[in-house]
């Protein structure tokens, strides 16, 4: 992309982490619904939609950062959006199922929020788990890892929200532009 002082370059959304939580969420979603889903399920299309609203968003939301900050924002809190209901839709599907939850700090999810921190986190880093655990198990994972990217959303969110103070939209970039062009090139 251009960057002639009021085009700015965009993010580069593979190099996201939320980005690439998101990608694994989707993921695995896809192969939860396959699995533990009956296919005429009307929840199978929601729950992968949601999944891949929340990781097309954020690509869009990256992609329209160049030109306009305030799309980005609004595609980035889409993201959110639709990762929230997912999240609830795998909390239904624990509750009507009288599955236990995991509390936030138990072994299990701190176990998995540590994966977290693996130098290249991806699918592969839970696929054992998502191939092999029954649903309870891998609905729980999939909680802690929307989780964790909503989280990152949430940062994402408030530090777009400190750029666009700071450095304005694409309007006000122009307009500074073409005034420092007059000033400059006056008669």
């Amino acid at each position: 992309m251009l960057d002639n002082g009021f085009i700015t370059t965009h993010w580069n959304y593979k190099e996201l982490l939320s980005y690439k939580k998101a990608l694994i969420v989707y993921d695995a979603t896809v192969l939860f619904c396959s699995k533990f889903l009956a296919k005429r399920d009307r929840t199978v299309a929601q729950m992968t939609q949601a999944a891949r609203s929340g990781k097309q968003n954020i690509i869009e939301g990256c992609m329209a950062s160049g030109t306009s900050k305030e799309t980005e924002i609004k595609l980035i809190n889409v993201a959110r959006a639709s990762l929230e209901e997912l999240l609830e839709d795998y909390r239904d599907f624990l509750r009507t199922g009288n599955h236990a939850i995991w509390e936030k700090d138990s072994k299990e999810a701190l176990y998995v929020r540590r994966l977290a921190y693996e130098s290249h986190e991806a699918y592969e880093t839970y696929r054992e788990f998502f191939e092999t655990r029954p649903s309870e198990t891998v609905a729980n994972i999939l909680i802690c890892l929307i989780n964790q990217c909503n989280y990152l959303l949430d940062r994402q969110i408030a530090r777009l929200e400190q750029d666009f103070v700071k450095e304005g939209g694409l309007r006000e970039r122009m307009y500074n532009a073409r005034m420092d062009f007059r000033n400059h090139n006056k008669y």
